[in-house]
């Protein structure tokens, strides 16, 4: 894998639309839940991907300074392709985003918005549910912060 960290602006167009397509891919298709995944968010992040030897990306997240979702920094649009899922690419994928967030902005607690679903894998990276059960896009969620 090749993992790679660009702030918007340094993502070439090319980049920036195979991230958006894992990212409709995975939230839009498959999850079958039409929302609007593009947001000005995107604009202030810092795009987290991973393409393999094909150089196709299949795996992704976005790391958000303080203030924008939440107080915290926080982590979102995390996706990682169907047919790579179960291999530990989520979890390579989690750990470069807590490495960069410690590089770039030191030691910082981060908050999350996850599916419900996924509470056992967030909690394996040390992060605590601090919320109930809300629903997003008629999806289960909770916040969960990682001191």
């Amino acid at each position: 894998m090749n993992w790679q960290v660009k702030h918007f602006n340094e993502l070439t167009v090319p980049e920036y639309h195979d991230l958006l397509f894992l990212r409709i891919e995975v939230f839009v298709i498959e999850q079958d839940c039409p929302y609007q995944d593009v947001d000005n968010k995107d604009k202030v992040a810092y795009h987290v991907f991973g393409t393999n030897s094909k150089n196709e990306t299949i795996a992704v997240a976005r790391v958000l300074p303080q203030n924008i979702s939440y107080p915290e920094i926080s982590i979102g649009r995390i996706a990682v392709d169907k047919n790579n899922r179960g291999t530990g690419i989520a979890d390579e994928l989690m750990n470069t985003c807590f490495a960069f967030v410690e590089t770039q902005f030191g030691k910082q607690p981060i908050r999350i918005s996850a599916q419900q679903y996924l509470l056992n894998f967030y909690s394996r990276h040390g992060f605590k549910q601090v919320s109930e059960m809300y629903l997003e896009d008629n999806i289960p969620h909770i916040e969960m912060l990682k001191e």
